[in-house]
């Protein structure tokens, strides 16, 4: 089985400041709930029933959102807000099983995920990036879970990630991987190079923001060496490969949505806001 999902929330979001030197960029609205929300409901719908959020200073306020409030439910109830009030119980009842590790040091996000070792133990896990956003159905992440336990009945000790087609362009901002095709949408991989240029890049398939683990990546984790200053979780992927962990990459079904920059944040909000009717009228007023 896998069941845990691991949040790594802990990044200063520098891409959106200045906002984001008070709210975390996980917490920042796409219409009317966080960021951090959408990728909740994404691990939920797929399955997965305990959580684990990497967090920092100042990150508390993610945990908090979905803790229960005492307090807001006793004002909101004692003025007949009922409405509001179920919409409060709904988001404080998604997480039954919550658990937050901090990092104390911002060292990359191999770092963040080794910082959670303790709290996934020895079985397969998911890894989310919370600014990652992928409107798909089915959910991206349940996606990747079936598929990860198809290829459990012909192989073992296997990782699975998702992958993107991204323009030449556009290589040299993810992690490109060179692999075999086993079908249409999945990918032997073979080697992964971190943010080559065009001209160095194997492929134009990009490593997006969902990986299934085995949990033999936090030894290698604590291999690897820092570079710049941090810890890459693509050098322990690459690593892995290299001593016989089988990797797989799956092009998923579903729109991606970079909510951790100014133009990808205000096109989650357009497409979420295309999605309503009553919303999706008030966008066109704006182009008649």
């Amino acid at each position: 089985m896998v069941r845990k999902v691991l949040f790594p929330v802990a990044g200063f979001g520098t891409r959106m400041l200045p906002v984001t030197k008070v709210v975390p960029k996980e917490l920042l609205p796409i219409l009317n709930r966080p960021a951090i929300e959408y990728v909740v409901d994404e691990a939920l719908n797929s399955g997965f029933d305990s959580f684990i959020f990497v967090i920092s200073y100042g990150k508390e306020a993610i945990i908090d959102y979905f803790d229960v409030d005492l307090g807001l439910r006793s004002f909101l109830a004692e003025r007949k807000k009922e409405s509001l009030l179920d919409l409060i119980k709904e988001v404080e009842s998604k997480v039954k099983t919550l658990s937050a590790v901090r990092q104390k040091i911002p060292e990359g996000l191999g770092h963040a995920v080794l910082s959670a070792e303790r709290l996934v133990g020895k079985e397969p896990f998911a890894v989310i990036l919370g600014d990652d956003l992928i409107d798909a159905e089915p959910p991206c992440l349940k996606q990747m879970k079936e598929l990860y336990l198809e290829l459990s009945a012909q192989t073992e000790n296997h990782s699975l990630i998702a992958l993107e087609e991204v323009s030449l362009e556009e290589v040299s901002k993810y992690g490109i991987v060179e692999g075999e095709r086993i079908s249409d949408n999945l990918i032997k991989i073979k080697r992964m190079v971190e943010k080559p240029s065009p001209e160095e890049a194997p492929s134009n398939l990009a490593i997006v923001g969902r990986y299934i683990f085995h949990p033999a990546i936090f030894e290698y984790l604590k291999r690897i060496p820092k570079k710049g200053g941090e810890y890459q979780l693509t050098d322990a992927m690459q690593l892995m490969i290299e001593e016989g962990y089988p990797f797989y990459g799956y092009i998923f079904q579903g729109i991606r949505l970079d909510t951790g920059n100014p133009k990808g944040y205000f096109k989650a909000i357009l497409h979420y806001a295309s999605k309503d009717p009553e919303l999706r009228e008030i966008l066109k007023s704006f182009f008649l």
